[in-house]
């Protein structure tokens, strides 16, 4: 679950917004304030953030991710992952001494993506003030299933990500965020570092 929620952040910061019908200023300045998050998350200087997850009061987590390009590293209180691009390595904090080796283009351990496809021209785009911010309300357009509705609070001058709430179906899930940071990611980072786990055994699941 906690990988989960991560990936749906990332998929809903990683959308480029192309205009395909008439728009409102309010709405085309929505588009451009969304699209200067993605910059801000997912240019070539890479970012990084820490997420507190709360589902409607009944699930709760948090962790931290770094992101570059088609590489990231994500660690909670009981997994860490690494992916280079190429492959995703995975620690389980409840299976002593075991890594996980998964393609990163074909990770069958992720199945979350795949269902949550966030598909930009499915929603109508708005922006308006909030007493910490700028708000971004996405509403999914009659008819298009998935995500119904997406607020996302983003700072006035900067428009670095602040909180994002979802809705899918009747629930609720809000994501706080804290500790943004953008620019200096190196490869460094997001390497996994397999000399901190030598005798460890590797289990390959691509």
């Amino acid at each position: 679950m906690r990988k989960k929620i991560v990936l749906m952040v990332l998929m809903l910061l990683t959308v480029l917004c192309s205009v395909h019908a008439e728009e409102t200023p309010n709405s085309r300045q929505a588009r451009r304030i969304f699209n200067q998050a993605y910059q801000q998350v997912f240019g070539e200087q890479g970012a990084t953030l820490h997420y507190d997850v709360n589902i409607t009061g009944l699930y709760k987590t948090s962790g931290t991710i770094w992101y570059k390009g088609k590489k990231s590293k994500f660690e909670d209180a009981r997994m860490k992952s690494w992916n280079d691009g190429q492959v995703v390595y995975i620690i389980k904090k409840r299976k002593k001494n075991e890594v996980e080796i998964h393609d990163a283009k074909n990770n069958k351990s992720d199945k979350y993506s795949s269902k949550f496809k966030f598909e930009p021209e499915n929603f109508d785009y708005s922006v308006s003030e909030d007493p910490k911010g700028l708000m971004l309300t996405l509403k999914a357009k009659k008819g298009k299933k998935g995500i119904k509705e997406v607020r996302a609070l983003v700072e006035r001058k900067t428009y670095n990500p602040i909180s994002v709430r979802v809705k899918i179906s009747f629930i609720w899930t809000t994501i706080k965020i804290s500790d943004f940071k953008s620019g200096d990611i190196t490869d460094a980072i997001l390497r996994f570092p397999r000399e901190d786990y030598q005798g460890y055994k590797y289990v390959d699941k691509r």
